[in-house]
Order: C-alpha cells, then structure tokens, then sequence
C-alpha cells in the first residue's frame, strides 16, 4: 500500500507431525474469534476482493515463488514505470520547492510530470490505472496546497491514506480477522481455512501487526514536521518510508509466508 498498495478453494491447512499447527478449539477461544464454519461470509468475499486486487498488482506470484525474485519483487512494487510514476513527482516537487521556495511552480512541475506519465500510459495502451491514480493523488494534494498557500499541506492526503489503512488493520486484529489473513489465504488457495490453524493464525496477525506498525511509524515521524512547517524533512521522510519501506515489508510478508505455507501447497496453486 505506496505512499503501495497487492490471489480459491479451501483445504486442510493444517502441517501433518508439525506440533504447532494444531486446530482451534471449537470455540474459537485461542483465536478471539467464531469458528471457521460461522465464518461472516463478508469476510471471505472481503478476502477474495483483496486477494484478486493483490494478484492484479504481481503479489500472486511473489507469495508464492520459491525463491525471492528480482523480478517478482520489482513487478510487486509497481515495474520501473510504477516505480517512476510514485517517485518522480514528490522527488521534483521537493527539488523544486527547496531550491526556488516558490510552490506554484514545484506543484505545476510535479502536476506536469504526473500528467506526462498518465499520456504516456495511455498512448502505449498500457494498463493506465495505477497512473490515472496517482494523477488524481497530485492533482488533489496540489489543489489543496494551492487553496491553503501552504507546501506541507502537499503531504496531507497521504496522512488521510495511512491513518485509513492503518485503522482499516487495527479494526481486523481487534474482531479477529487479520486482513493480511484474508488477502494471503485466497492468494494461497487457503481460503479462510488458515484461521483454523494456530500456527498460520499467529503469522498473519504478525504480518497484520507489521503492516499496521508501518503505516503508524509514517504518521509518527511526519506528523512532527508537518506541524512544524519543515516541508524538507517532510518530503525527505515521505520518500524514504514510502517504496523502500513497503519493500521491506513485502519482503518481511514473503519470508512468513513462506514459512507457514510449505512448498506443497505453494505449489498446489
């Protein structure tokens, strides 16, 4: 989810001789939650939502490689010109700004950019969403900052973006449905049968608790320099916790995953 945001049918989740992988008591005590089979099915269709926006976006593949690929992790992250369209502008913008403090011309620079990525998509017949939406992210940030006469204000939807994510995954750790769960079950052909087994039950609320630590840490160390005014260390941080940090986590995701998913049911995919 950039500053990065990732594919049906059920099967015995649990590790034949692993002592871990033992199924829940039918109450569903150790897992704070109902049983499987009362499962809300708003959960499962949640799930498989997810799970196929996550497959659209090249996290499919990557859960399920063997082997950490270059490759898989690059198309993760968006591809070179993903990459580009979710860098370049904030990097011109803060250029811009810093060495001309003038901010209608580092919006319109930014703008332009996003704007030349959008045709560009466009003209080449590739798939233009993920720069449709980030031109609609310049154009909103821009407007906003244009309205106040304020550049920090440049930053404020992506506050808006975190705090939505990150509550979006406190909300599921606290009812019992940890939402990195969802989208790895039905990415992994599991479904919501890895919320019977303990051991795959405890990964995902990590993965959950993981994925809500960063969206937490980007409003902890960026909030102090938007009140602040310092549009520089905003910008630099905003850079710096964004791909690179989602990188990590994604990375940090494929290690778990692979640990709790054999590579007999990887591959049964």
């Amino acid at each position: 989810m950039s500053d990065a945001e990732p594919r049906d049918a059920e099967r015995d989740p649990v590790v034949p001789g692993d002592p871990d992988a033992v199924d829940l008591p039918a109450s569903g005590e150790a897992a704070g939650s109902e049983p499987h089979s009362e499962a809300p099915d708003q959960a499962a269709d949640l799930g498989r939502q997810l799970a196929a926006a996550a497959e659209r976006a090249g996290l499919g593949s990557l859960a399920r490689d063997e082997a950490l690929s270059g490759r898989d992790l690059l198309a993760a992250l968006g591809g070179i010109r993903g990459l580009a369209e979710a860098i370049v502008p904030g990097v011109v913008f803060l250029l811009v700004y810093t060495f001309t403090r003038e901010l209608v011309w580092a919006l319109v620079a930014s703008l332009g950019l996003a704007v030349v990525f959008t045709v560009v998509r466009l003209a080449a017949r590739s798939q233009p969403t993920q720069a449709i939406a980030g031109l609609i992210g310049v154009a909103a940030s821009a407007a906003l900052a244009l309205w106040t006469g304020r550049a920090e204000d440049n930053y404020v939807l992506g506050f808006y973006t975190n705090a939505a994510y990150g509550t979006a995954m406190l909300v599921s750790l606290l009812v019992g449905w940890p939402l990195i769960g969802l989208v790895v079950g039905f990415l992994m052909g599991d479904g919501t049968a890895w919320k019977r087994d303990r051991r795959k039950y405890r990964a995902m609320q990590l993965l959950t608790l993981i994925w809500l630590g960063l969206f937490v840490a980007r409003l902890a160390v960026q909030l102090p320099f938007y009140f602040a005014g310092n549009v520089e260390a905003l910008g630099a941080t905003r850079l710096l916790m964004g791909v690179p940090l989602y990188a990590l986590a994604l990375v940090f995701s494929w290690l778990l995953v692979r640990a709790v998913y054999p590579a007999a049911e990887r591959r049964r995919e």
